[in-house]
């Protein structure tokens, strides 16, 4: 019968997968155990953390001590203004936030020519046909493509990407991390972010907010007024302005302990305790308090934007260390 050849051949690509050693589920190494890490737009990466369990996204930074310039440095942000979910279904007629697709090692790359090449890393990049873009195929703004290979458990992103009509595609910058490593950019380099941080690690994701029930690393969030200077783990800043009382790129805040996070939708609730324990980071230059996070046609917009309840005076920030000025 049929079925019976085909449960063979099932059985036996689970075989030379296990073999070879490959995520047939998705089952990676380096960081936590995971379930599946599936395919395609916006999917489930079963649990599974992108980086060691060591690297900075995934430290617990609820007991490190409070910067002595928190107070001002809120200010800046926006003492009285609120958490900004910067995501959700859809905005605008296209999907509302930052989306990315996971690829197969066997997904064919294609060259990418970049404006910013000198910090760029040449590729070639495994962009799909018609792949997930920020704002959607028309849109006008920053544009990112972000591809994870489950395979080769690699990150590549890009930003300001269009197809250059001959199956290739131009970029302002793109990066590509090595998810196996804590290895940063170098200093000085952007990445398809200001900072120069890897965008997806980031991000607030259905499969782990609402599936999942937990989050355990760091955010990604934006400012509108930067200082010409980042601290680690970012390697690049994007302004001029010196003042000490703005935030530099890769400055770490989180909500309070004392927080009470319990009256919110249980989505928000564990974003809120992921903003809680491992924080959020300054990416970018953008809305103020604008929390990043993956397009999804499941999310509840309306819980989403309880999250503005949070004022900048809930936060606090981390203390830093050395700024880099150049």
């Amino acid at each position: 019968m049929p079925s019976r050849y085909l449960r063979l051949a099932i059985a036996v690509l689970f075989f030379l997968a296990a073999l070879a050693g490959l995520p047939w589920h998705g089952t990676v190494r380096g960081g936590k155990a995971s379930g599946e890490v599936k395919l395609g737009p916006n999917a489930s990466l079963g649990g599974k953390r992108l980086f060691p369990d060591n690297n900075p996204w995934n430290q617990d930074i609820s007991r490190e001590p409070v910067d002595p310039n928190s107070d001002n440095l809120i200010k800046s942000i926006g003492a009285n203004r609120p958490l900004h979910p910067d995501f959700g279904t859809v905005y605008q007629n296209a999907p509302n936030g930052i989306p990315y697709v996971v690829v197969t090692g066997q997904q064919k790359k294609v060259p990418v020519k970049f404006t910013y090449a000198d910090e760029s890393d040449p590729g070639p990049y495994p962009v799909p046909f018609d792949p997930p873009i920020e704002g959607g195929p028309r849109g006008k703004g920053d544009r990112h493509i972000l591809m994870l290979d489950r395979d080769n458990w690699k990150l590549y992103e890009l930003f300001s990407a269009y197809p250059d009509g001959s199956g290739g595609w131009k970029a302002g910058s793109g990066a590509i991390f090595d998810l196996k490593s804590n290895k940063l950019r170098p200093a000085g380099w952007t990445s398809a972010d200001a900072a120069g941080l890897p965008i997806l690690p980031g991000l607030v994701r259905y499969d782990e907010a609402v599936v999942n029930k937990k989050i355990e690393h760091a955010l990604r969030f934006t400012v509108v007024k930067s200082r010409r200077g980042y601290v680690y783990p970012a390697t690049h800043f994007a302004s001029r302005n010196t003042s000490a009382d703005l935030p530099p790129m890769g400055m770490r805040v989180r909500l309070k302990a004392s927080f009470n996070v319990k009256p919110f939708p249980a989505e928000v609730q564990v974003i809120l305790r992921a903003l809680q324990k491992y924080g959020m980071i300054v990416a970018d230059n953008g809305g103020n308090w604008f929390l990043s996070g993956a397009p999804d046609p499941r999310w509840n917009d309306d819980n989403l934007h309880t999250m503005k309840k949070v004022k900048g005076h809930d936060f606090e920030v981390v203390k830093m260390g050395p700024v880099t000025t150049r």
